[in-house]
Formats: structure tokens, C-alpha cells, sequence
């Protein structure tokens, strides 16, 4: 039974197009849809439901395709398949529109969802814009997306406890262990092919989507981000998006500065930016 002091988000599911869609949501404010980093699931933001919902904002979590308790997509996914579930989510929780979220590889997957369903959402916060060149690609797919490819387990854990000392460095300090560990479940606990998520990222050519975006935009960033300056370029492509950096961090800002993170977010959800 519910009570009037919620400590976790509600889960469900809807029926998307690709089968079903695994959500989370807290508050009953104005809804916000929140698409995650990859590889990771809607639990990214388990710091922030509590925090945004205090603010007044409906917090929506969803796993895209592939990730956590989501259904797959039939083939490699792509940033547009990702963006593909998120009415599906919206009419399961029976709300008209609401403004959408995603942190890098969701960041990508929010832009495509509103410019495909401009009826759906009416704000948009890209936390942390990937502006891809076609260096950055062929580097990608000759590096990064080389190891996630022959990413698998191995004897004694060994894979996870790479995985663990790469976020661990990522964190530098700034995250607890406990946590760290969560975001390695988080990143092996997926349908799909662990390598989906950061190969559909640089498929996409976000630069040329940003101009179609229609909703009113904010490039949500902080400055120990790897892919800050990426931002700063996207703000060039759509100066007329608000624009907050935050100071410090890395890719767990959602974690190192959950209040300064969700106040950014809330106030322009609400319209007190």
C-alpha cells in the first residue's frame, strides 16, 4: 500500500513498439521523461526521483530498448528506435505531454523524441549534447566500440570487476562504492547487446537534428564532463536554448550534484528558470 512519504519510484510497464517498456515514476507534478546514459537503466536517476519530486516535478524514468528490464529491439537499435517508446510510457500513465530529459546517449535519444513527437513534448534538456565528426566515429569504431564488442563474462568476475575500476575511475573519489557497484549491474543487466548503446550514440548526427528541435531547449552540462565542450558547440547550432553549466563533476553528475542538478532541471521544467 502506498503511503504519503514515498521512498522509492513506482515501476511499470507499457506496451511499446517493440514489446514492453520498463518505466519509473515519483511525484505528481509536472511529468518529465527521462531517458538514461548508456550503459546503464532508468536507475541512473535514483538519486533525483526523490529530489525532483519534492521540487513539483512528476520524475519518469525509462530503460530504453535493451536496458534493464526493457524489451529489445529486433535489430541494432538505433537513437530514433530509443526515442520510439517514450509515448507509449506517456499514455500507460494516461498524460498528454510533458517535458523530456536524456543524459548523453539518452540526451541524443530526447532530441529525436521531440522532434518525432512534437505533440508530446513541449520542453526539451539535452544534459550533455554529443556533437559526433566523422574523426570522432572512425575512432569510435576502432577503439571503444571495438572493446564493447568483445566485452563478455569471464571466470571469477573478472569483466565486472573491469568494469567496476573504469567507473571507478570515471568517479575519481566523488562516488561511493556501493553505488559503483550498482552502476555495473546496471550496465550488465540488459536484454540487448552490451554494445548497442554507444554504437547507436555515434550513429547519430545530432548537429542537424538541434534546427528541427521546435520546443523551448535547455543544454544542461557540467564543466568535469568529458563531453562538455560539446555543448558549448551545441548552444552555438541553437543559442536561443537556456544554457547551465555546473561546476565540476564528471559522467555521475546526476550523482555528485543531485540538489544543484535537479534545481537546474526542476526550474526549467517549471518555468523559474
Amino acid at each position: 500500500m502506498a503511503t504519503s512519504e514515498q521512498t522509492f519510484p513506482r515501476r511499470g510497464y507499457a506496451d511499446g513498439p517493440f514489446g514492453q517498456v520498463h518505466y519509473q515514476v515519483m511525484g505528481t507534478g509536472a511529468p518529465l521523461v527521462m531517458f538514461h546514459q548508456a550503459p546503464m537503466t532508468s536507475g541512473q536517476f535514483d538519486m533525483v526521483y526523490p529530489l525532483l519530486a519534492e521540487r513539483g516535478v512528476m520524475a519518469i524514468g525509462i530503460d530504453m530498448p535493451g536496458f534493464g528490464g526493457s524489451d529489445p529491439t529486433p535489430d541494432t537499435p538505433t537513437v530514433a528506435d530509443y526515442a520510439a517508446v517514450a509515448p507509449a510510457v506517456l499514455d500507460a500513465l494516461g498524460i498528454g505531454k510533458a517535458a523530456m530529459l536524456g543524459h548523453h546517449t539518452g540526451a541524443l535519444a530526447a532530441t529525436e523524441a521531440a522532434i518525432l513527437f512534437p505533440d508530446r513534448f513541449d520542453k526539451l534538456i539535452v544534459n550533455g549534447a554529443l556533437l559526433v565528426s566523422e574523426k570522432d566515429r572512425e575512432d569510435f569504431l576502432s577503439g571503444l566500440h571495438v572493446w564493447e564488442k568483445n566485452f563478455t563474462a569471464r571466470e571469477h568476475a573478472g569483466h565486472m570487476a573491469e568494469l567496476f575500476d573504469i567507473r571507478h575511475r570515471f568517479a575519481d573519489g566523488t562516488v561511493e562504492l556501493d553505488r559503483i557497484s550498482d552502476y555495473v549491474v546496471q550496465a550488465l543487466v540488459g536484454r540487448g547487446q552490451f554494445w548497442w548503446g554507444h554504437h547507436a550514440a555515434y550513429m547519430y548526427d545530432q548537429g542537424p537534428r538541434l534546427p528541427l528541435v521546435t520546443q523551448p531547449g535547455l543544454f544542461l552540462t557540467n564543466s568535469g564532463d568529458m563531453i562538455n565542450s560539446h555543448s558549448h558547440e551545441a548552444h552555438k547550432l541553437r543559442p536561443d536554448f537556456a544554457f547551465v553549466e555546473l561546476d565540476g563533476g564528471g559522467v555521475d553528475i546526476v550523482d555528485q550534484q543531485s540538489e544543484a542538478w535537479s534545481d537546474a532541471v526542476a526550474a526549467f521544467v517549471l518555468g523559474k528558470e
